[in-house]
């Protein structure tokens, strides 16, 4: 009899036994389920992320283009430019006759326009206005010719953008024309796609002689 009651006991451990074993298997196997399908939810959130960066990045890409009238890369349209390496860069005191009008570069005064997004409702001495070209401004010129509408947009884009001045330029080719040391060219309006490639390209571009030099603390005109 007590053979028997130790027989049933031994049997009852083992199936008690088995029973944890069995429930520490099924344990194991959520464990590695529930681990498996947070990597998967973790990765697809981290693809759908790249994805939408991506898509974002390549739609402020082609917005950023649009609003600079298109790709800057290659040359603007209608561009002139000249051999930045045959412009003179001496300061000097004597009046300089320039070859082109208005001067994209050459010996100038040793004071600089100040050009820190200044809107000058006067002509400019063309060798102080040559010396913040050498600084990486953009020079934005204008006839009587110009709208006036025109006058005001692009005198309020001159106003938000450090590195760049405006001023009337009476007896230019153009009636409205941008600037940049050894850069220009004739725009048709401020609306014109060229007016942003131009400011774009060659505010502080790689034409600029002395890069990051000041635009403030120069003369300043009216």
């Amino acid at each position: 009899m007590a053979s028997t009651q130790s027989s049933k006991n031994d049997r009852k451990t083992r199936i008690e036994e088995m029973r944890r074993a069995q429930k520490s298997r099924e344990r194991r196997v959520r464990i590695a389920v529930i681990t498996v399908a947070a990597v998967a939810v973790a990765g697809l959130v981290g693809f759908g992320t790249y994805l939408v960066s991506n898509s974002s990045d390549k739609s402020s890409s082609a917005s950023d283009s649009k609003a600079d009238g298109g790709t800057t890369a290659g040359p603007i349209k209608g561009e002139k430019d000249w051999d930045i390496k045959k412009l003179g860069r001496t300061h000097v005191t004597t009046k300089v006759n320039y070859p082109m009008t208005p001067p994209v570069g050459g010996n100038h005064n040793q004071v600089w326009m100040n050009c820190n997004g200044n809107v000058y409702t006067k002509p400019l001495p063309d060798m102080n206005a040559v010396h913040s070209l050498e600084h990486g401004s953009v020079w934005v010129t204008y006839t009587d010719k110009a709208p006036a509408a025109d006058v005001k947009k692009l005198g309020a884009k001159v106003a938000r953008t450090p590195y760049s001045l405006m001023s009337p330029y009476p007896g230019q080719s153009g009636t409205i024309m941008l600037s940049a040391w050894g850069k220009q060219v004739t725009v048709n309006g401020a609306d014109d796609p060229r007016v942003n490639q131009f400011f774009t390209k060659y505010v502080q571009g790689p034409q600029t002689p002395e890069p990051g030099a000041a635009c403030t603390g120069g003369l300043d005109g009216q």
